[in-house]
């Protein structure tokens, strides 16, 4: 692969990251010893730094790569606010479980150098558009890496629910709730409902119930170039829409969720020693006992 010319980089900071400062001056010192700019997303905590981006779309403007310095939460909101550029991002962890953030700071700028020189792995992930429609309006409009989840905040109630898939009825669901996700986001709230692994690379869209008031109802996997509607054919009042665990919007009777496959990818940089199996097995901890 050819290499990425590397002429500014954006940094993210997840919020309580204060080991992450120390590796933002080293990465300051990297940059200006090459000749590359820097922003950084402004946050609360961050030191009176020159190069401070305002806003998100001023920090992803004329970026040739983006650095998220904490957990895969933080590299949740940088899929969102990316929108359509499709700037590369390297995920350097700084949390728990690293699904995303698959660097270590020891290894960033060792990566950083193999960026320049054409020795990385370029990793198309796929996102959902998430929409809600109120009448003939659409009132809401987000993109999900992992995924959408509609249920009810609390207390918890059964949702009832219709799903359609291409405009054809697949099922009436009485749940706890319906998590529709991404390959990426088998991994995440899907398989902790009992959902199954999808290989990211993979074209799919994941609809898993959440404690399904009927056994047989089991989660299903359908082409990534589906369209997947949830239309509530009774009241449910305080149900909430859920995009990637961060975004939450109030649903109101008679309102319509449509999921499909975004026609942007989110273009994660991996580490080109390690696979996704490899992943797998240190963080589900398979083989251990």
């Amino acid at each position: 692969m050819s290499s990425i010319e590397l002429n500014t980089i954006g940094v993210v900071v997840g919020p309580h990251k204060s080991e992450a400062w120390t590796l933002v001056n080293s990465l300051d010192a990297w940059c200006q010893e090459r000749g590359v700019a820097m922003k950084l997303r402004k946050v609360e905590e961050a030191p009176a730094f020159d190069w401070l981006a305002e806003t998100e779309s001023e920090l992803t403007e004329h970026v040739d790569l983006i650095v998220s310095l904490g957990g895969d939460g933080t590299m949740l909101s940088v899929a969102r606010f990316v929108g359509t550029r499709q700037v590369p991002v390297l995920g350097v962890n700084l949390g728990s479980l690293g699904y995303l953030t698959e660097f270590t700071k020891e290894e960033l700028f060792v990566a950083l150098e193999e960026l320049r020189e054409g020795s990385f792995f370029l990793d198309r992930r796929m996102l959902l558009d998430v929409r809600l429609t109120r009448g003939d309006e659409i009132i809401a409009s987000q993109r999900a890496l992992n995924e959408a989840v509609v249920n009810f905040g609390s207390p918890v109630r059964m949702v009832e629910l219709e799903c359609r898939i291409n405009g054809m009825f697949v099922n009436s669901f009485r749940a706890d709730g319906m998590i529709l996700a991404t390959p990426t986001g088998s991994t995440a709230y899907s398989l902790s409902a009992g959902g199954p692994i999808v290989h990211p690379s993979m074209s799919a869209i994941l609809l898993t119930p959440i404690c399904p008031h009927t056994l047989s109802n089991r989660p299903v996997v359908v082409p990534g170039e589906s369209v997947v509607d949830l239309i509530f054919p009774v009241s449910n009042d305080g149900l909430v829409l859920t995009v990637d665990g961060q975004v939450q919007i109030a649903l109101q009777p008679g309102d319509q969720v449509t999921v499909l496959r975004s026609q942007t990818t989110f273009d994660l940089i991996r580490p080109t020693n390690r696979n996704y199996f490899e992943v797998l097995r240190r963080k589900l901890k398979w083989g251990t006992r």
